[in-house]
């Protein structure tokens, strides 16, 4: 491993630019040891550590057969295509290589085959992506959606040349044997070392959809990278929930499938319309007196479940889909579309019946409402149990690391929520000189976040900033609510100020050519909101000011904070200081951690909240971030700014 890692070793001589870092050495051999041992790590490596390297090297010079698990599709295809064939190569292993995604990603060439005859002729745009898609697939091997350039992931077109868990035909499907999915999964089996992604991981977990509940049982080794991500992903997926929109698709597959396949044999018309019928009720239900509904609106399970109305409405989804039920079982003997719609059906009553029933106290329910649909969720309160089962299932080395896990040395905040107390703890600071190079500024005489005025202050000091830098400048907000306010108060502010400096916002174009625009324009700032506090690697100077709107505390009326809160006072734990002040320190870093991203960066973070300064909480959130040198007023952080725009010539 030394020998690795070392200035006359493999990787220094495939690297001209390759210089040794004290804690990635010191991470590696943790890992290395891990693997030996077939214990658990929980590691946070601090930005610049080479954390994927420290992990990946172990892995491919043990030669155990090994899980990676990262939180994108996007940091899997990195894994896959670049870092790993580079190490492989330099380390003359071999290792054989397999990536492994979920449905949505792959072709799938019988739906190819009916997308010709679903779409209409008037769709110029769809009927275009699909020529070019039916193009590819004629020299693809693995059908990965992800080859095909420029086609947007929220292009319309995908969901009909791709497979869901509900609509696809296994081995009755005319294109099994050239099926991309089956193939990935095959590769898969047979490979040394596969990549998959946390949506994929617990998804499997809880549907066994995906072929990862086949594969961990035959490797040595699991690695998370980015594991901060790994609780809230996992309480999703192993969460149940049932929506209208989905009851309202089985009805209308209900009436086609029916009177396409099984003509005259059921009142096909009437079933499906009780089944329609039945989740629009719901919906109404949930909704109950609220006059609008905006996007995202949660509400408390007590708030609706005590009501006649909305559990009468449960009650009649389960009655109309059990009537589906009953009718395809007549039927569907020998065809395969019948018998999938026919086990969506029961799926559906399952739900409705486990709904009317009262949650147990380690699941919280709530109601996701949004202008098209209503969701009944419910979802564990963590994944401790999940993992710890797995833990047991078998002994073999599990791996959790990510630049931020944790504020405290027992990394108590990833820690407690996966059950991973009984771990092997390391923390491994940047090797950054961030005193040098990084400035911290908190403005004291600042409305607070509470202010009416505040996201326009906000939207002002980002204008002052920018202008001071010439752009490359980040906003990054807590809300999306917010977000529209602080752009035009920024606008406002540099058209005052003067200058050719443009204003991109999250929402104008998808995140990959906003970024795009962003870097090749270095007269611009960004405001976004949440996708945009991690996962965003901008190095050098393209990005040199950072400003966050607010403390990024979680929502303390969402159902899923307020259980956890509830959890922890019933233990006798202080769920501020728990929960939200430790949340809060982790979103921080993760949005800091946009600013330096080599050893010769440089730049200015702005924390505008007041409340960082004021409150004895504050020290401890700003204790979670790198020691960066305080700018104690406005005029010093603008002069920081000035001297490095002079840097740009």
């Amino acid at each position: 491993m030394r020998r690795a890692f070392a200035l006359d070793g493999p990787l220094a001589a495939a690297d001209p630019h390759y210089r040794e870092r004290e804690g990635q050495q010191q991470l590696a051999l943790a890992v290395a040891d891990a693997l030996a041992h077939r214990e658990a790590l929980v590691a946070e490596a601090g930005t610049g550590t080479g954390k994927t390297f420290a992990y990946l090297v172990p892995l491919l010079l043990a030669g155990r057969r090994a899980l990676v698990s990262t939180a994108t599709k996007s940091l899997q295809d990195q894994l896959f295509l670049r870092d790993l064939p580079r190490l492989r190569e330099s380390l003359q292993v071999p290792v054989t290589l397999a990536l492994l995604k979920g449905r949505a990603s792959y072709l799938c060439l019988h739906r190819m085959d009916q997308a010709r005859q679903t779409v209409s002729l008037a769709d110029r745009f769809v009927l275009r992506a699909l020529a070019r898609i039916e193009q590819w697939a004629q020299t693809t091997t693995g059908g990965d959606l992800a080859e095909l350039e420029g086609l947007d992931e929220r292009s319309p077109v995908i969901p009909l040349v791709t497979s869901t868990r509900d609509n696809c035909l296994g081995t009755d499907c005319p294109r099994y044997r050239e099926c991309h999915v089956m193939k990935a999964r095959r590769d898969a089996m047979a490979a040394d070392l596969v990549v998959v992604n946390h949506h994929l991981f617990f998804a499997d977990m809880a549907l066994r959809d995906s072929g990862v509940a086949e594969l961990l049982p035959t490797v040595d080794a699991a690695v998370f990278d980015e594991a901060h991500q790994l609780v809230d992903v996992g309480t999703q997926f192993l969460g149940r929930a049932l929506g209208t929109a989905q009851l309202i698709d089985l009805a209308r597959d209900l009436l086609g499938l029916g009177q396409q396949q099984a003509r005259g044999q059921a009142d096909w018309q009437a079933l499906a319309a009780a089944c329609d019928r039945a989740a629009r009720e719901l919906r109404i239900a949930a909704v109950g007196p609220l006059r609008e509904v905006h996007a995202g609106v949660k509400l408390r399970w007590a708030d609706r479940a005590g009501g006649a109305a909305f559990l009468q409405a449960i009650d009649d989804v389960g009655a109309a889909c059990d009537a589906a039920v009953q009718a395809l079982a007549e039927v569907d003997e020998g065809n395969a579309e019948l018998a999938r719609l026919r086990a969506r059906a029961e799926h559906a009553v399952q739900m409705a019946r486990h709904f009317a029933e009262p949650s147990t106290p380690d699941h919280v329910r709530w109601v996701d409402l949004s202008a098209q649909q209503a969701r009944l969720i419910e979802a564990p309160l963590d994944i401790r149990e999940l993992l710890t089962e797995q833990r047991n299932a078998a002994p073999r080395a599990w791996v959790f690391t990510s630049a931020t896990l944790g504020d405290d040395e027992s990394l108590r905040w990833f820690t407690t929520a996966a059950g991973l107390e009984d771990a092997r703890k390391l923390r491994v600071g940047s090797p950054f000189d961030y005193p040098e190079n990084a400035r911290l500024f908190v403005p004291q005489r600042f409305p607070k976040p509470n202010d009416p005025g505040h996201a326009e202050a906000v939207g002002r000091l980002a204008g002052r900033c920018a202008a001071a830098l010439r752009g490359r400048t980040f906003v990054l907000t807590t809300t999306l609510r917010a977000m529209q306010v602080i752009a035009q108060a920024l606008r406002d502010e540099l058209a005052w100020a003067g200058g050719d400096i443009e204003v991109l916002v999250q929402g104008q174009q998808p995140k990959r050519a906003l970024m795009q625009r962003f870097m090749t324009n270095p007269a611009s700032v960004l405001v976004g909101s949440q996708s945009f506090w991690e996962g965003i690697d901008v190095p050098g100077d393209a990005l040199q000011c950072v400003l966050i709107d607010k403390l990024p505390f979680p929502p303390p009326n969402d159902p899923l904070v307020e259980a956890r809160v509830k959890r922890i006072e019933s233990e006798g734990g202080n769920a501020f200081g728990e929960l939200f002040v430790a949340d809060a320190a982790i979103s921080l870093k993760q949005g800091a951690g946009r600013l330096i991203r080599s050893e010769t960066d440089r730049g200015l973070l702005v924390v505008c909240d007041p409340r960082m300064a004021t409150m004895n909480y504050g020290r401890r959130l700003r204790a979670a971030l790198p020691p960066m040198k305080l700018a104690t007023t406005e005029q010093e952080a603008l002069d920081w700014l000035h001297h490095l725009a002079e840097s740009h010539g």
